[in-house]
């Protein structure tokens, strides 16, 4: 029987070399990127950055983030929920909204009003309690994305 659990990186800090590399994997970010953020997150006393993973026995199937800003041109749209990914034969089966879902309340339970995110996905996160809010410009990217927000 399969046995699926959401770890935090604060709760599991043992986990960050092998929570950097399945992000780096997943979104070609470098891995020093991820490493260097979980490292604050870590030594910070804040609630941002947070890392997140969701676990099928000894397994990552799908991991998300919370970080400042999702490298677009926003910053008073902030935190964003970043990198959030499931893999792909762990689909289907709500982990996802899950992730999303315990992401919310571990930053409502710091006191966070706001989560934003930003996607090219349209439809998605609408079901998890998410509003468009407006299109916002990524660095270095030559379409605008979709920003939403969803009130905690």
């Amino acid at each position: 029987m399969m046995n699926n659990k959401i770890v935090k990186l604060t709760d599991r800090p043992e986990m960050k070399e092998s929570m950097a590399t399945w992000f780096h994997q997943k979104w070609g970010i470098p891995r020093e990127a991820y490493q260097d953020s979980m490292d604050t997150c870590l030594e910070s006393k804040g609630a941002v950055p947070a890392w997140y993973v969701a676990m099928q026995d000894d397994r990552i199937i799908g991991g998300v983030g919370v970080i400042e800003n999702d490298f677009h041109d926003r910053p008073d749209l902030a935190p964003n929920v970043c990198a959030l990914f499931v893999e792909p034969d762990a689909r289907g089966q709500g982990m996802a909204g899950k992730l999303l879902d315990f992401v919310c309340n571990d930053m409502k339970e710091a006191g966070m009003k706001q989560l934003y995110l930003v996607t090219d996905h349209t439809s998605f996160y609408e079901r998890y309690g998410w509003e468009f809010v407006c299109m916002v410009q990524g660095n270095g990217e030559s379409q605008k994305s979709r920003m939403y927000v969803r009130n905690l």
